[in-house]
Protein backbone atom coordinates (compact mmCIF):
# COMPACT_ATOMS: atom_id res chain seq x y z
CA UNK A 1 0.00 0.00 0.00
CA UNK A 2 1.50 3.42 -0.99
CA UNK A 3 1.34 5.82 1.72
CA UNK A 4 1.40 8.45 -0.62
CA UNK A 5 -0.77 11.60 0.66
CA UNK A 6 -3.26 13.52 -1.98
CA UNK A 7 -3.42 17.02 -2.86
CA UNK A 8 -5.91 19.43 -1.57
CA UNK A 9 -8.37 19.52 -3.98
CA UNK A 10 -11.02 22.39 -4.40
CA UNK A 11 -13.90 22.07 -7.38
CA UNK A 12 -11.81 18.78 -8.70
CA UNK A 13 -8.59 21.19 -9.13
CA UNK A 14 -5.41 20.04 -7.13
CA UNK A 15 -4.31 23.05 -4.77
CA UNK A 16 -1.07 21.27 -3.69
CA UNK A 17 1.96 22.94 -5.96
CA UNK A 18 1.56 26.67 -4.38
CA UNK A 19 4.37 28.12 -2.74
CA UNK A 20 3.84 30.00 0.66
CA UNK A 21 3.52 33.52 -1.50
CA UNK A 22 1.10 31.90 -4.44
CA UNK A 23 -0.70 30.60 -1.34
CA UNK A 24 -1.13 34.20 0.36
CA UNK A 25 -2.05 35.85 -3.37
CA UNK A 26 -4.28 33.48 -3.62
CA UNK A 27 -5.85 34.03 0.16
CA UNK A 28 -6.29 37.52 -0.96
CA UNK A 29 -7.78 37.71 -4.27
CA UNK A 30 -10.48 35.32 -2.46
CA UNK A 31 -10.96 37.78 -0.35
CA UNK A 32 -11.59 40.56 -2.64
CA UNK A 33 -13.60 38.54 -4.89
CA UNK A 34 -15.80 37.50 -2.02
CA UNK A 35 -16.12 41.47 -1.07
CA UNK A 36 -16.67 42.86 -4.42
CA UNK A 37 -19.33 40.19 -5.06
CA UNK A 38 -21.26 40.69 -2.52
CA UNK A 39 -20.89 44.40 -2.14
CA UNK A 40 -22.35 44.22 -5.69
CA UNK A 41 -25.32 42.30 -4.35
CA UNK A 42 -25.71 44.27 -1.80
CA UNK A 43 -26.00 47.58 -3.52
CA UNK A 44 -28.31 46.38 -6.19
CA UNK A 45 -30.47 44.46 -3.23
CA UNK A 46 -30.34 47.82 -1.09
CA UNK A 47 -31.38 50.09 -4.62
CA UNK A 48 -34.03 47.67 -5.26
CA UNK A 49 -35.11 47.78 -1.41
CA UNK A 50 -35.23 51.75 -1.83
CA UNK A 51 -36.75 52.13 -4.80
CA UNK A 52 -39.80 49.47 -3.72
CA UNK A 53 -40.46 50.41 -0.50
CA UNK A 54 -39.31 54.41 -0.20
CA UNK A 55 -36.95 54.13 2.12
CA UNK A 56 -33.79 55.67 2.75
CA UNK A 57 -31.29 53.46 3.85
CA UNK A 58 -27.30 54.94 3.46
CA UNK A 59 -25.56 52.97 0.53
CA UNK A 60 -22.16 52.87 2.88
CA UNK A 61 -24.21 50.75 5.01
CA UNK A 62 -23.62 47.52 2.15
CA UNK A 63 -19.44 48.28 3.01
CA UNK A 64 -19.96 48.79 6.68
CA UNK A 65 -22.69 45.55 7.74
CA UNK A 66 -22.34 43.31 4.84
CA UNK A 67 -19.24 43.59 2.21
CA UNK A 68 -16.49 44.03 4.49
CA UNK A 69 -17.18 41.04 7.00
CA UNK A 70 -17.87 38.55 4.79
CA UNK A 71 -14.89 39.62 2.77
CA UNK A 72 -12.51 39.44 6.23
CA UNK A 73 -14.22 35.94 7.06
CA UNK A 74 -13.33 34.53 3.50
CA UNK A 75 -10.21 36.39 3.47
CA UNK A 76 -9.48 34.46 6.77
CA UNK A 77 -10.90 30.83 5.73
CA UNK A 78 -8.76 30.89 2.71
CA UNK A 79 -5.64 32.38 4.12
CA UNK A 80 -6.32 29.20 6.74
CA UNK A 81 -6.76 26.81 3.72
CA UNK A 82 -3.91 27.67 1.50
CA UNK A 83 -1.74 28.22 3.94
CA UNK A 84 -2.79 24.68 5.35
CA UNK A 85 -1.67 23.27 2.19
CA UNK A 86 1.08 24.88 1.93
CA UNK A 87 2.69 23.67 5.22
CA UNK A 88 1.01 19.96 4.73
CA UNK A 89 2.61 19.54 1.90
CA UNK A 90 6.28 21.19 3.25
CA UNK A 91 5.45 18.96 6.64
CA UNK A 92 5.01 15.93 4.52
CA UNK A 93 8.58 15.90 2.56
CA UNK A 94 7.11 16.25 -0.75
CA UNK A 95 9.07 18.43 -3.41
Amino acid sequence: MNATTQPARLLGIPLGDFGFFSSLLLSLASGFLAFFSTLFLAIIALLVWNGIGHHQVNYADTYRYVAFPIGLIVLVAAFVFFTGTWLRRKLSGSR
